[in-house]
């Protein structure tokens, strides 16, 4: 396929746009939200975000569905989130913060978050870590499970996890965008946050992508891959109150 350079810079120009770019960001959580939710998100009128909304769909980057008057969006897939997460990575260190509220929300985010349907922050590089330094993962000549980190998944989610998929790897490497170390992507990535989630290791945020280690996770988390939990958040324990 050959590729004008007026087709990529009009593809390229849906993310140019603050708005657009800002609806996009909320989506990173995986979640599909309403027009109405997106236009508050991002600080526009309704009609407004519809027509940024309605953009997005026809190039590409969003998906819809319709329930009753309600049009939902989420993104149209893992590739959408990766090209997103990278975007953030080159676009270097966030604007300073000025409230106290906004200051806790980066930290929150920095700490522990959803990257799509995948743990990111602290967290999620903390897992890639431990499960390279416990033997599950090969880093050294690009990304694989090792025989070792089969049997973990399999133990941890069932066999069927290890089913191979036309639309994703197994694994993969995304590099964090706050900590400028990889976390753990692709379905196995999914995989393991949906576990986290069930067992109530963790618990999603209210409002945005931060995510929070339980009590019972704390210790579940530590004893599951041998490795001491790092401080998440400024210092304070990981069962701090929910975001």
């Amino acid at each position: 396929m050959i590729l004008s350079p007026e087709s990529v810079a009009r593809f390229a120009a849906m993310l140019a746009d603050r708005s657009r770019v800002a609806m996009c960001l909320a989506l990173m959580d995986g979640r599909a939200w309403t027009a109405g939710e997106l236009a508050r998100q991002a600080g526009i009128a309704a009609p407004t975000a519809s027509e940024h909304l309605t953009q997005l769909v026809q190039a590409g980057l969003l998906a819809q569905e319709r329930q009753g008057r309600h049009r939902y969006l989420r993104l149209a897939g893992p590739d959408v989130a990766r090209l997103i997460e990278d975007l953030a990575v080159a676009a270097g260190q966030p604007v300073p913060t000025r409230s106290l509220r906004a200051v806790r929300a980066a930290e929150d985010l920095a700490a522990a978050r959803t990257c799509y349907d995948h743990l990111a922050g602290t967290l999620g590089v903390w897992f890639f870590d431990a499960m390279a330094a416990g033997g599950l993962l090969i880093t050294d000549d690009g990304l694989a499970l090792t025989a070792a980190g089969r049997s973990w998944f399999t133990d941890l989610a069932g066999p069927d996890v290890l089913r191979p998929s036309r639309s994703r790897p197994l694994v993969r490497s995304c590099l964090d965008w706050t900590e400028r170390k990889p976390h753990l992507a692709g379905a196995l990535g999914a995989v393991l946050y949906r576990q986290l989630v069930d067992r109530s290791w963790v618990r999603p945020g209210r409002g945005n992508r931060a995510v929070r280690v339980t009590p019972e996770g704390e210790l579940a988390l530590a004893e599951l891959l041998g490795a001491e939990l790092p401080g998440l958040s400024a210092g304070e324990p990981t069962r701090s109150a929910t975001a």
